[in-house]
């Protein structure tokens, strides 16, 4: 896959370019979605849903959490329908952003994986803040060989300002389109399992790298804590309990119990087998997994003993899926 001088001209040029108009916040920074948020998240901090204990730590009320940022501007899954979704990403079909990923895509770069995702906070979020987000296409790099593939990177600016046009914040997200490796191309004897090439890679960072590094090697492991020994997951850069940075893997059996599950008919990702069983697994060390059934998903029950095999989707990623304890 070679990308000519005038393809690469092409995707210079919409660099610089609105990736599309600007999007509104569709509700206002709420209590409800916080306290949604950080139960989910495990997070106690009261600023988040107590005002007294918000002003007394020198803020004017209840703020948002900072990784919130995005989800106010969230598309909903009709709206990202309506919108087109020109390459899965609910991007309308006759923006800059969409023509330039149409553009990669009829070059053979279809794969891809989010790399970097970089944040500047100008203030907290409060409530009542009412959002709205543009964005920029900042960069599209020459053709890059990586261990995914050939590809580009390209690079949005996205800006987040509050009703009267301040800007709050500020995220530059990175994504690689590649052209995905065929095992016949690699001579690897051990070839990706069949209809999962075309599946959405992870998104690989600092403090989760370890753990799809031993995923590669078919070694399912739970990050935990050096001071208090507790165990998480998924990864994180400090324990919640402690605030401990320091951590170490443990080694986990793949055995566990069904905690919840949900069946998918829509909608559908290419590189997955519908309808698809996803379940929450609880680890027999006390920690949660969630990952794809195999097997025939009207099996499923709740305490249904598993045991976790894995899926090579290419020689980048090795991943967990879950079949019935006892079968082969």
């Amino acid at each position: 896959m070679t990308a000519t001088p005038d393809r690469c001209d092409a995707l210079r040029e919409f660099v610089g370019l609105d990736a599309g108009p600007p999007r509104q916040a569709p509700d206002p920074v709420n209590q409800p979605m916080i306290r949604h948020f950080v139960e989910a998240m495990g997070d106690v901090n009261p600023v988040y849903v107590d005002g007294e204990a918000a002003r007394a730590a020198g803020r004017d009320g209840v703020v948002a959490p900072a990784p919130m940022l995005s989800t106010w501007l969230m598309l909903g899954y009709r709206e990202r329908q309506s919108a087109g979704r020109a390459d899965g990403t609910g991007t309308a079909a006759d923006t800059p952003l969409a023509r330039l990923l149409s553009l990669l895509t009829a070059g053979g770069f279809t794969g891809v994986v989010a790399t970097n995702d970089e944040q500047t906070y100008h203030r907290e979020l409060r409530l009542g803040d009412q959002l709205s987000m543009s964005t920029v296409i900042e960069d599209v790099s020459p053709r890059k060989q990586t261990a995914l593939g050939p590809g580009h990177f390209v690079t949005t600016l996205r800006t987040y300002r509050d009703a009267d046009g301040e800007v709050v914040a500020e995220q530059r997200f990175r994504i690689l389109r590649f052209a995905p490796k065929q095992a016949a191309d690699t001579g690897d004897a051990a070839a990706a399992d069949a209809g999962v090439s075309a599946r959405p890679r992870p998104f690989v960072l600092p403090d989760n790298e370890f753990w799809f590094a031993a995923a590669r090697e078919r070694r399912l492991v739970i990050q935990a804590c050096d001071a208090c020994g507790r165990l998480r997951h998924p990864p994180s850069p400090m324990c919640p309990h402690c605030l401990c940075p320091d951590w170490h893997e443990v080694a986990a059996s793949g055995h566990g119990t069904v905690h919840s599950y949900v069946i998918t008919h829509h909608p559908r990702s290419p590189g997955f087998t519908y309808p698809l069983a996803v379940i929450l697994a609880d680890l027999e060390e006390g920690t949660r997994l969630l990952a794809d059934f195999a097997g025939d998903p009207g099996r499923v029950q709740i305490g249904m003993p598993v045991e976790v095999e894995w899926v090579r989707l290419d020689e980048q990623f090795t991943l967990p899926r879950f079949r019935a304890a006892g079968e082969v």
